[in-house]
């Protein structure tokens, strides 16, 4: 069977104790996908490091998580891509672990397929606090599309064409991977989820913690409200 052209779309925001790590460990796993770093304004050398090992897009400017993807999706459909994989540079989510979305979209294609922390009891969880966070929002978009999926904050994830042309010109600059999941299923997208285990960030912090976990939480479920009643964000 022929694989559909693939490639990984990383962005990073000053991980340059990850993301060398991080692509050599592609590159021995040799999976035969392409890969493409954006360098979200990075202050530190992460533009240097990556640019040595992978083709790499610098941003003059700090566009946030979203902004970064939308570059990568652009780049994606520019260049004929069949598919486009979301890989986060902080290391979190096992590059071996690919392979379960792309193995899934050829058993049955979907639009946008999400990888899960939750749908197995092995692998990194989060924070209890964080993971509350998540199941509210999980029963959010359940409650507003009807839809359910266990990780909506998941930013391991696969587009194929359709979902890739919808992206490129709306795609979410605040809280990208819940909202745009919204976004894929008010416009009619075949959305799913597949297991897969991931890791903690080796290096580095989040940038969402404490009582930001809890503020994250309030404006996502009122972007999800918007995106539901067909406000465009």
């Amino acid at each position: 069977m022929t694989h559909p052209s693939t490639i990984l779309i990383i962005p990073c925001y000053n991980e340059e104790n990850n993301v060398g790590k991080l692509l050599r460990e592609i590159q021995e796993l040799n999976p035969g996908y392409d890969t493409l770093v954006i360098d979200d304004g990075s202050q530190d050398n992460t533009y240097a490091v990556a640019s040595q090992l992978s083709p790499c897009v610098k941003l003059l400017t700090n566009l946030g998580i979203g902004g970064a993807v939308q570059t990568g999706i652009k780049y994606a459909l520019q260049h004929n891509y069949e598919l486009c994989v979301q890989v986060d540079g902080d290391g979190q989510h096992p590059p071996s672990q690919v392979y379960r979305l792309i193995e899934s979209y050829l058993k049955s294609p979907a639009n946008l397929i999400i990888s899960s922390r939750f749908l197995r009891k092995k692998g990194f969880k989060s924070t209890w606090k964080r993971r509350l966070g998540i199941k509210i929002i999980s029963q959010v978009i359940q409650l507003l599309f009807q839809h359910k999926i266990t990780d909506p904050t998941s930013g391991l994830r696969m587009m194929d064409r359709k979902a890739i042309q919808l992206f490129s010109t709306e795609y979410p600059h605040d809280f990208p991977e819940p909202i745009s999941l919204a976004v894929a299923l008010e416009r009619g997208l075949r959305v799913r989820e597949v297991a897969v285990n991931m890791r903690s960030r080796e290096q580095g912090f989040s940038s969402i913690t404490g009582i930001k976990s809890f503020l994250y939480m309030i404006r996502v479920i009122g972007y999800l409200i918007l995106v539901r009643m067909g406000r465009h964000l």
